[in-house]
């Protein structure tokens, strides 16, 4: 990886010396990843001058077999101290053996977390190994206490945390009162309690999905801690192992290093392992308890007890006592205005019944062909009448239709305003316990997992 790619020069004098010890070196780390020990033949490279990892690997053999590592380990560290430390603890929670870590090991090997500098995947990796519990409670918090010393949330706005926490939250919460005026909902002084009612739900439920024991008792992937000889390989995030390969030089070119915040953003995300939420929410958790304290205080907002609402396109002002008469009537008018279409004078009928009328007459010193031609004319006339008047009896119905549907509306919209008031006092209790719930989750902190 790009944090470790430069390895010191002292190898350009003792090629074969650098291949025996990386040849050993990869070796050592499959049989840690198998089965948590060592090779059975003792190291067989030379140590190279200046070189850090062969007396790295020494001391690993020793701790790892139980003899005094203290010597190569001098040597080690004499050399670079940083990355001798960095391969000891990732080494060790590889093969299940963290606890055998030196308290300044993780220190040392950690380095400095900044919020102007990406995490190294170094970083990153023993992150991830002590979230799992490679070293133990004290590695948990080795980590907490980093993260605690910088002020990340303040370096990403709280709805991106929430975002991350509950993604795809609904544009409008239709609550069950106003399941049959859905429009009602996205009134903002009806919206509101309901929208934020449901966001608080939703995160509660994404804490405790993290918080829960149940969660780390089923999840996909091995813990970092490798009592039972699980081999390493088939852990889902391989992380250490591949920053393990690279630190000793049989790694290719690393991926992209990201922010801190963009770590703990992901980490908090669905699907994220849950030792790392943990951690995660752990850092959030300043954050969520303000946003809880709003949308509690949100979700107690009293119903207004007069509302208008839109009503086939219509405002009616609603009153607890019923809808005011005034703007409906207003919207009657509207209705009628709308409603009946004005229908000129039927001038076309006038002159055919005219002219009909005219053609009988003609027709006593004409011909029978001028009477019927009258005849016609005036059939005509009075077809045509016949239809004006149709029309006009169905733009009387669909006023009436449409007055009537409002009516019904109105009505019903101011039950179900009532309905809604009554659910606001539910909604508040149910909005308190999500509340008082979310800050007893976010105070178990990543123990919890």
């Amino acid at each position: 990886m790009g944090e470790f790619s430069a390895l010191s020069t002292d190898l350009t004098a003792s090629p074969p010396a650098a291949t025996e010890v990386h040849r050993y070196a990869e070796a050592l780390l499959a049989h840690l990843a198998a089965n948590g020990t060592a090779p059975p033949a003792a190291p067989g490279f030379r140590d190279i001058p200046g070189y850090w990892l062969p007396p790295a690997v020494e001391a690993l053999a020793a701790i790892l077999s139980g003899a005094d590592p203290l010597e190569p380990l001098s040597r080690a560290a004499g050399r670079d101290q940083q990355r001798t430390a960095l391969f000891l603890c990732l080494a060790l929670a590889v093969s299940g053996q963290g606890s055998r870590i030196h308290a300044s090991w993780l220190g040392t090997a950690f380095g400095e977390l900044s919020l102007d500098r990406p995490v190294t995947h170094g970083q990153r990796s023993l992150w991830l190994a002590a979230a799992r519990g490679a070293y133990g409670p004290a590695g948990k918090i080795f980590v907490l206490r980093k993260l605690d010393a910088l002020a990340v949330p303040d370096h990403a706005p709280p709805d991106q945390w929430i975002q991350a926490l509950v993604p795809g939250e609904p544009s409008v919460v239709v609550p069950p009162s106003l399941a049959d005026f859905p429009e009602m909902a996205e009134i903002p002084e009806l919206a509101r309690p309901s929208m934020a009612a449901d966001r608080l739900a939703r995160l509660r439920g994404r804490c405790a999905e993290i918080t829960s024991a149940r969660q780390a008792e089923h999840r996909s992937s091995p813990p970092l801690d490798n009592p039972s000889g699980t081999p390493a390989a088939t852990w889902a995030d391989n992380e250490p192992l591949a920053v393990l390969r690279s630190l000793i030089g049989l790694g290719g070119p690393a991926g992209p290093m990201a922010s801190l915040s963009t770590y703990l953003l992901d980490d908090l995300r669905p699907g994220a392992d849950p030792h790392l939420a943990a951690i995660a929410l752990h850092v959030a958790a300043p954050i969520l308890r303000g946003v809880a304290e709003e949308l509690e205080a949100d979700s107690r907002q009293e119903p207004p007890d007069t509302l208008t609402v839109p009503l086939l396109g219509h405002r009616i002002h609603l009153r607890p006592e019923g809808p005011d008469q005034s703007s409906l009537a207003a919207a009657e008018n509207a209705i009628v205005t709308e409603g009946a279409v004005p229908r000129p004078r039927p001038w076309a009928a006038m002159a055919l019944i005219v002219v009909g009328v005219a053609c009988l007459a003609g027709a006593v010193a004409a011909t029978s062909l001028l009477a019927a031609a009258g005849v016609a004319m005036i059939g005509l006339a009075g077809w045509q009448l016949w239809q004006r008047r149709k029309l006009i009896e169905a733009d009387a119905r669909f006023v009436a239709a449409q007055v009537s549907e409002l009516k019904e509306l109105a009505d019903g919209a101011v039950w179900a305003l009532h309905a809604y008031g009554r659910e606001a006092d539910v909604r508040a209790t149910q909005a308190a316990d999500d509340a008082a719930e979310l800050t007893r989750l976010i105070r178990r902190g990543p123990r919890a997992a």
